[in-house]
């Protein structure tokens, strides 16, 4: 058998980085339900450093197959011929393709959650728009080049019975990001998260919908999430270039 090697996976400048080893929680009810690494769904969680590069290989492979055929074919088998692991390996950390895919949005997720919080507080940013715009341009830059993303994006697109978490992957994001919005630039926090995710929601939609067809994103509906979201916010918060 032809075993391919796994390119690492490329990122664009504009993408929140994906880090496997973030150690953020992505259930506020259960902080140990689901690690941003995915290994609370796991048959054996990675303990050793050579264990967990295993498991990120293996995640990795998932998700480039997924950006050349879609998560629905995705088979266990494919995922262990691209990463150069016998299938034994596989179903060593996953019983099944579910949880493989269960896995890997859980580490995009996790790791879009730190993203977005770093991003925010980056001093760099002026204002509260100039911190949310950038965060969208990470969205959108995780659409263009992180393997898999435009697929799975923040997980929502399972439907898995029962869910793992109580919470959406946008509502998670959405209350992250209004906990550091607050912080940095002192918007006041009520109705801010719920404010943020109908932001999340609407440019995930536009954002899917660019990069239908267009590996590089339809720029004149990649320009909408963005023009949207501000006025929507404005209306709430005020001009930011007025402030």
């Amino acid at each position: 058998m032809n075993r391919k090697k796994l390119a690492p996976p490329s990122r664009g400048r504009d993408s929140i980085p994906i880090d496997i080893n973030r150690g953020v929680a992505l259930a506020d009810q259960n902080p140990t339900e689901v690690a941003s690494d995915g290994s609370a769904l796991l048959r054996n969680e990675p303990v050793q450093a050579r264990s967990t590069a295993r498991l990120a290989s293996l995640l990795d492979a998932a998700a480039a197959i997924i950006d050349e055929i879609g998560y629905e074919r995705l088979t266990t088998a494919m995922v262990a011929e691209r990463a150069g692991a016998s299938i034994g390996t596989v179903y060593r950390y996953f019983p099944d393709r579910i949880v493989v895919l269960q896995s890997l949005s859980a580490r995009s997720l996790g790791g879009f959650v730190d993203g977005t919080r770093t991003t925010i507080l980056d001093p760099a940013h002026a204002t509260w728009w100039d911190a949310i715009s950038a965060c969208i341009n990470g969205m959108t830059g995780a659409f263009r080049s992180t393997p898999g993303f435009r697929s799975l994006r923040l997980g929502d697109v399972l439907d898995v019975r029962p869910a793992l978490s109580a919470q959406s992957g946008s509502t998670v994001v959405a209350a992250e990001a209004a906990k550091a919005l607050s912080e940095r630039f002192g918007l006041p926090i009520e109705e801010l998260a719920h404010r943020l995710e109908v932001v999340i929601v609407v440019a995930d939609s536009l954002l899917s919908r660019a990069f239908t067809y267009d590996s590089k994103g339809d720029s004149t509906l990649v320009d909408e999430a963005t023009t949207i979201s501000k006025a929507y916010l404005t209306g709430f918060y005020g001009d930011p270039d007025k402030a």
